[in-house]
């Protein structure tokens, strides 16, 4: 009982400590280091003699307003699939993207846009930051249910500084080109939480097996979730882009995979799978691996095929594909600095780095989490909101005996 009691008191302040904590700091890193870029600042903007109608504001923030949206709402939905997780799927979600979006804004503006020692900020900045933030939720989807909200900032405070380093050796010392983030935020992010997971394994989590099916009202908030990420997919794609027709065209080349990968999903669903439905649990019983919310199968091996491709289509990159949109796409080669061939090593190399900063990365991650002062939730109690959150009625569950899932409907 004292044990239990003492766990109880540290939860209690572990959270308000770090989030208190975390927060003065990157108050003070703003107030020291932040500015506004010349397309936010109004002395800048005026001296320039621009009409409001050229600011940039008005041609991302749009693509913008719609990766919002995916990271709070896509992805918190998303992850409700858990029958007794839902206030912890969401509720977790806003509070390590609120996080990330300002560290990763540190970050990034340290290694790609300080000027005479300040971070210029604007559209552009908080766009990147939500991609920061997308990944960190990745990772989450591997751990989802398994660890502790303190245990969770330390994961984003971690990969938030090595997604930052990665995407800088990627995209600025190696020249590569990394359309719709597929290694710098899918494959990055589903192998850290992964190799995170493999670390923080826990073979007695048989325990709390009854908690990690879902029931039909979790399932339909997973189901709102993945609309909202199908929907502005082609807005998470092609934000980054430079404006113009390589922006137009990935928009558009998003918009048909999704619809052809819909119904390839539906299809591969009825042929192998039980009853119609997809059911992978390969990896927890292969590799003891256990990844919650199946990051591997959404994020991890697309973001890898994803890579692939770009290998192969720098590759084939040639002036009479792209014409003089060439400048945009393949820079180097345009350049005459690279030859096609070059560029596709270079591609392939990258994703080589982006899989060794995830893999280190999420070893060392799943070290740090390990600490037993950050008092991961008990076996038992995993996949369970009642340890971090007043839950409407758990007394009279408390009362009635200890949490069962609900019985499934086998009516014909």
């Amino acid at each position: 009982m004292a044990g239990s009691a003492r766990r109880a008191a540290g939860r209690r302040l572990q959270l308000p400590l770090l989030c208190l904590l975390l927060q003065g700091a990157t108050a003070i890193l703003f107030a020291v280091f932040v500015r506004y870029n010349h397309e936010t600042d109004a002395a800048l903007w005026r001296w320039g003699n621009h009409s409001n109608a050229d600011n940039e504001f008005y041609f991302r923030y749009p693509s913008f307003q719609d990766v919002h949206v995916m990271v709070f709402v896509g992805f918190g939905f998303l992850m409700a699939f858990l029958q007794r997780y839902g206030f912890s799927s969401v509720g977790f979600t806003f509070l390590l993207a609120a996080f990330a979006l300002q560290w990763s804004t540190l970050v990034q503006g340290f290694l790609h846009s300080m000027h005479r020692g300040h971070i210029h900020v604007g559209v552009e900045s908080m766009i990147n930051a939500d991609f920061c933030a997308g990944a960190v939720l990745i990772s989450f989807g591997a751990v989802l249910g398994k660890t502790g909200p303190a245990q969770l900032l330390l994961m984003a405070l971690l990969e938030t500084v090595l997604f930052g380093i990665n995407e800088f050796v990627l995209l600025s010392l190696l020249g590569v080109k990394d359309a719709g983030g597929s290694m710098t935020i899918h494959t990055f992010g589903a192998y850290f939480g992964l190799v995170l997971s493999r670390v923080l394994y826990r073979p007695q989590l048989e325990k709390s097996k009854h908690l990690q099916g879902s029931v039909y009202h979790s399932d339909l908030f997973a189901m709102i979730g993945t609309i909202f990420l199908w929907i502005f997919w082609p807005s998470f794609n092609s934000a980054p882009t430079t404006l113009g027709d390589g922006q137009h065209r990935t928009a558009l080349n998003t918009y048909y995979s999704l619809t052809a990968s819909t119904l390839g999903t539906f299809a591969l669903s009825a042929l192998v799978g039980e009853h119609g439905r997809l059911d992978m649990p390969i990896l927890e019983a292969k590799f003891k691996v256990q990844d919650t919310c199946g990051v591997h199968n959404l994020h991890g091996m697309p973001g890898v095929l994803g890579a692939l491709l770009g290998v192969l289509v720098a590759g084939l990159a040639t002036h009479e594909a792209y014409g003089e949109g060439l400048d945009s796409v393949f820079p180097l080669v345009a350049a005459g600095q690279r030859t096609t061939t070059s560029q596709a090593m270079h591609q392939l190399f990258g994703l080589f780095v982006t899989l060794t900063f995830a893999s280190v990365g999420g070893g060392l991650g799943g070290l740090l989490l390990r600490l037993p002062f950050l008092g991961s939730p008990p076996d038992p109690q995993c996949y369970e909101d009642q340890v971090y959150w007043e839950v409407p009625g758990e007394h009279e569950d408390e009362a009635q005996g200890p949490l069962r899932a609900e019985e499934p409907d086998t009516r014909a």
